[in-house]
């Protein structure tokens, strides 16, 4: 299916959760901030909420450093 993340239209695997989609992308290092069609998907939901044809997709991935 056809997403936009981060503002680039992408194809990911159909039927992916937002947890499933971190995944996918590889950002399972360290915590992320999502949000769907402009709403914020609460990280406690990320294993229920799916994605569907279409969303636009912003993904925040938080890394240490300093």
């Amino acid at each position: 299916m056809e997403v936009t993340i981060n503002g680039a239209t992408r194809e990911v695997p159909d039927g992916l959760t937002v947890r499933a989609l971190v995944e996918h992308l590889g950002l399972t290092e360290g915590p992320v901030a999502v949000e769907i069609n402009r709403e914020v998907v609460p990280r406690a939901t990320h294993e229920r909420r799916g994605v569907a044809p279409g969303d636009v997709i912003e993904i925040v991935h938080f890394v240490g450093g300093g």
